[in-house]
């Protein structure tokens, strides 16, 4: 029997918007005739013709009489023009003023569920487990945070897709992504302690052709797009310190397309294997027979596509980007298993070089220590104050020299070495494979919930 769903999280009531949780099924032949939504104090009785198929406004010629009861009311139903599915987002990106903050438009902080995949094989039983279920379901703010971050996260990649050109600059590219964010999080970030309620998680990553990781455009840097880059996007977001961790590859130039489907394709298959008891080693293995059965030709040369060895997934914590476990995309002997409650930003990157990669060029990604101001003495001025503003502002979230020019800091440049050299703060320059390969990177932050796996990044993009 044929079956349609329409699922309705903000329907708009005689103009008046309310959020309910609510599905509707009509089966061939046997059609559900009328819906009852509860509204606050008040239930309204809604027949499928009310209900528009665009699953974002409702039109009802019905209102609730005083005591609850469904009367018809005089008012004429106007005809609303249909808009495309993603409408709202483009309109919203595209004003002046910027895009809306998302929890005024997700109202009881009902933000949408990522995609949900069952536990393979022997951790089956975990699904059909009713306490592990009502546990699950209890964790309503860590769930909401975490999904409330992976929302903000695809509509600033959404921008960034449609703004990443060659010809713009890569500080225009970072500052517009990590502006979105901001104004999606409805956390400008400018105020002390604002940052640290919700908004960029780490130093926006732009990292081109054999750049791998840790590439943000410090100010003053004037490189610009072209249409032969492999660019990789990393950028972060996070709510309450719960940090959502995604990245993708993008090209202008389709000779490129088997290097991205090569890590795409390892990444997903680092995913699949990821779950509760899941050992380390064994998921580094199947990333990198997957990626590595791949080849790109470039320029009439056919280069072999190679897991980079020395880059690797990790746990994430609370304030915490790294939070202490690894996840390799190689084959290793790493008996340590995934346990259940934990964060994983499953990664893969590969490369036409060498697949290993070294630190080069300027530095612009730091981070306070977890446990770096522990016995230290800062006799240096401008070291104590940068490090005031480092703890009011970003804790142990990364940073990066434009967000202390963002603040206003100026002549920080000694106090940021010293609290390097003190292992106060630790540097993470850019790390590249050698010139004239090509790399790539896709990533996805995964929940390990007690009875699913939440590919919480999940998107229509990738």
């Amino acid at each position: 029997m044929d079956e349609v769903t329409i699922s309705l999280e903000n329907l708009k009531i005689n103009d008046r918007e309310t959020v309910v949780g609510l599905s509707i099924i009509e089966e061939k032949g046997n059609i559900k005739n009328s819906v009852e939504v509860n509204s606050g104090l008040r239930q309204w009785n809604l027949t499928l013709r009310d209900i528009s198929r665009d699953n974002s406004i409702v039109d009802v010629d019905k209102v609730p009489t005083e005591n609850g009861s469904a009367a018809k009311s005089t008012k004429k139903k106007s005809k609303r023009k249909k808009k495309p599915k993603n409408d709202l987002d483009t309109e919203t990106m595209q004003q002046e003023s910027g895009p809306t903050p998302l929890a005024s438009l997700f109202k009881g902080r009902l933000y949408p569920v990522g995609q949900e995949v069952e536990y393979r094989d022997q951790n089956l039983y975990r699904t059909t487990n009713e306490e592990k279920r009502y546990l699950d379901n209890m964790n309503h703010e860590f769930l909401q945070d975490y999904r409330h971050g992976a929302e903000i996260h695809r509509r600033a990649r959404e921008w960034a897709r449609q703004n990443i050109l060659p010809g713009r600059s890569l500080i225009e590219v970072a500052e517009g992504i990590e502006d979105n964010v901001r104004k999606l999080c409805g956390h400008p970030g400018l105020e002390e302690g604002d940052n640290m309620k919700g908004g960029i998680a780490f130093p926006t990553g732009l990292n081109l052709d054999h750049l791998a990781a840790h590439y943000s455009p410090n100010t003053g840097n004037n490189t610009l797009l072209s249409k032969d880059n492999v660019v990789t996007v990393d950028f972060g977001v996070h709510i309450n310190g719960r940090i959502v961790d995604s990245a993708f590859t993008l090209t202008f130039d389709p000779t490129y397309d088997e290097l991205l489907e090569a890590v795409r394709q390892g990444t997903d298959t680092g995913i699949r294997e990821t779950g509760i008891d899941a050992r380390l080693g064994e998921i580094g293995e199947a990333i990198q027979e997957t990626l590595e059965s791949f080849e790109c030709t470039i320029r009439g040369k056919t280069y072999p596509i190679k897991s980079i060895r020395n880059m690797n997934g990790h746990d994430i914590r609370r304030w915490q980007i790294h939070g202490g476990k690894s996840v390799p995309i190689v084959k290793s002997n790493d008996q340590t298993k995934m346990e259940e409650g934990e964060v994983y930003a499953i990664e893969t990157y590969g490369s036409t070089g060498n697949g290993f990669v070294r630190e080069d060029y300027e530095t612009s990604h730091y981070a306070k220590a977890v446990d770096g101001t522990k016995n230290v003495a800062l006799r240096i001025q401008s070291a104590s104050k940068l490090l005031n503003v480092i703890n009011k502002n970003f804790g142990t979230l990364p940073f990066c020299r434009r967000y202390l020019d963002r603040l206003g800091l100026e002549k920080y440049s000694l106090g940021l070495n010293t609290l390097v050299s003190k292992g106060i703060v630790k540097a993470y320059p850019p790390l590249a494979d050698k010139k004239g390969s090509y790399t790539a990177q896709f990533e996805h932050t995964i929940l390990l919930r007690p009875n699913v796996k939440e590919i919480i990044s999940r998107g229509d993009d990738y």
